[in-house]
């Protein structure tokens, strides 16, 4: 199971965030539920929505480099947001178990002095991980 988390931005903009767990594997001994799992994720941010007004400031500029651009950048507030979030179930020597991973941004900056392939200003996003895991009821080993 996979949900798409949006984050809403100050400037009216909103982004989407997606993630999928890549792989998972068991470590070892953990008091929760038996088994340590190993859990690597990965995720990526696209724009949503962004108001025509900013598409416009940006029309004029440059096309963004590959890499980051070192100047133009200003933090931007996160005013609201859905966690993105992937479900995956993972057979272990202790059963089977749900193991769970929310994406939750935590900050965002803004570029105007560049434009994207597709016309918008470029946006920047870091985000942390909440990796958890149960075992399945009736699964247990």
């Amino acid at each position: 199971m996979v949900e798409l988390g949006l984050i809403k931005l100050s400037d009216g903009t909103v982004l989407k965030l997606r993630i999928a767990i890549v792989d998972v594997k068991e470590t070892g001994f953990s008091p929760f539920g038996g088994v340590h799992l190993d859990v690597k994720a990965i995720g990526g941010v696209a724009t949503h929505s962004v108001p025509e007004e900013l598409k416009k400031a940006v029309a004029d500029r440059p096309m963004a480099p590959p890499e980051p651009p070192r100047d133009g950048w200003e933090i931007i507030d996160i005013v609201e947001q859905q966690p993105a979030m992937a479900e995956e179930i993972v057979d272990t020597t202790k059963g089977r178990f749900k193991v769970t991973v929310v994406a939750e941004a935590v900050m965002a900056a803004r570029n105007m002095k560049y434009r994207s392939r597709i016309g918008e200003p470029i946006y920047w996003v870091s985000w942390v991980w909440k990796i958890s895991w149960k075992p399945i009821e009736g699964e247990r080993r």
